[in-house]
């Protein structure tokens, strides 16, 4: 049977609903109701992830629950089987599971971080509503030995050097060849210089079980502030330096126009956390973080199960994303310089 055409029939859910929404990312379906939100896991295996066998999809769905409960406890509500029932696919209930699905408090649209931010209604108190929410989360958040060690230069070294390797294939297609090598130039010139502020970072208890995906998609500024859909399918990318966190959003800030507000995002939280030399840390993760989500965007670009319009709109975005490393690869040559 067809999953996600199953899963598009209102029938399939525990409550009564009109219509169902697809979302849908190279790792999931999110399937949206009228009032909750249903994610299942694509069986995908793209080496830094693996989902494909049942028992590890419920096994992240679970992690997934679990890890962001910590941000978002009344939105996170439970994985729940998907069961075969008379003919047709049900969320829920007994039987045999043939997937499963992670059940959330659907939240409004119209107050994610970067609809807000595109009617240009971002403000610095937004700002310092997130900024209140996650310092206390960083001070909370697990660290020791066992976390401490993805601060080493050799774990975050692997990680940029897997992204370029993943994407070097791109260069010359979808950027230009002289930008991945200024951007790859620049990490690696960063990580051998600055290894006795990675070390420092290290002893200061910088490195935590973060989120490791703070971009403005996954923050509502509703009610409260919602800060969701962490990294859970590996802890490589869960598991740094707080600074990596925080860049992120500020990357992604600048990336949408608000640089005087991404500034003052990170010099308040560097304040508020008593961590200055998370500011020198500044242009190196950003640079990271748009490099990553420039791939992201171009696996999406190449995802044949993609609408011919969203691959085209992503191959854009990746290229935006891409030209933005750049700009921080060359701010935080001349900084080290």
């Amino acid at each position: 049977m067809d999953l996600v055409a199953a899963l598009l029939k209102p029938a399939a859910y525990p409550e009564p609903t009109g219509t169902v929404k697809l979302i849908q990312t190279h790792i999931s379906w999110v399937f949206i109701t009228a009032a909750f939100a249903y994610k299942v896991k694509k069986p995908v295996d793209l080496g830094f992830l693996n989902f494909t066998t049942l028992r590890r999809r419920h096994h992240y769905l679970q992690e997934e629950l679990t890890l962001n409960r910590r941000l978002c406890p009344e939105i996170y509500l439970e994985v729940l089987p998907i069961t075969l029932k008379r003919g047709g696919l049900r969320v829920g209930g007994r039987g045999q599971p043939v997937d499963y699905a992670l059940k959330m408090v659907r939240l409004p649209q119209d107050c994610m971080m970067d609809e807000v931010a595109d009617r240009g209604e971002l403000s610095r108190a937004h700002l310092d509503r997130i900024i209140a929410r996650l310092v206390p989360f960083y001070q909370q958040a697990a660290t020791g030995p066992r976390i401490n060690k993805y601060g080493e230069p050799a774990i975050i070294t692997y990680n940029h050097e897997e992204n370029f390797s993943r994407t070097e294939n791109l260069a010359g297609a979808l950027f230009p060849r002289e930008l991945f090598a200024e951007i790859r130039g620049f990490a690696r010139s960063f990580l051998t210089r600055h290894r006795a502020l990675f070390a420092k970072r290290i002893k200061e208890g910088r490195i935590r079980d973060c989120h490791g995906d703070l971009h403005m998609k996954n923050i509502c500024l509703a009610d409260g502030v919602y800060i969701f859909d962490c990294i859970e399918f590996n802890p490589r990318f869960r598991y740094g330096d707080v600074a990596a966190d925080i860049d992120f959003l500020a990357m992604d800030l600048d990336f949408h126009g608000w640089r005087d507000l991404s500034r003052y995002f990170v010099e308040r939280f560097a304040a508020a956390s008593g961590d200055p030399e998370l500011l020198k840390m500044l242009d190196f993760y950003k640079c990271y973080r748009a490099y990553v989500r420039g791939k992201i965007h171009a696996f999406t670009a190449q995802d044949m199960e993609q609408p011919q319009e969203v691959r085209d709109q992503a191959k854009k975005t990746a290229r935006a994303y891409f030209d933005l490393a750049g700009e921080y690869a060359d701010a935080g040559a001349r900084w080290a310089a």
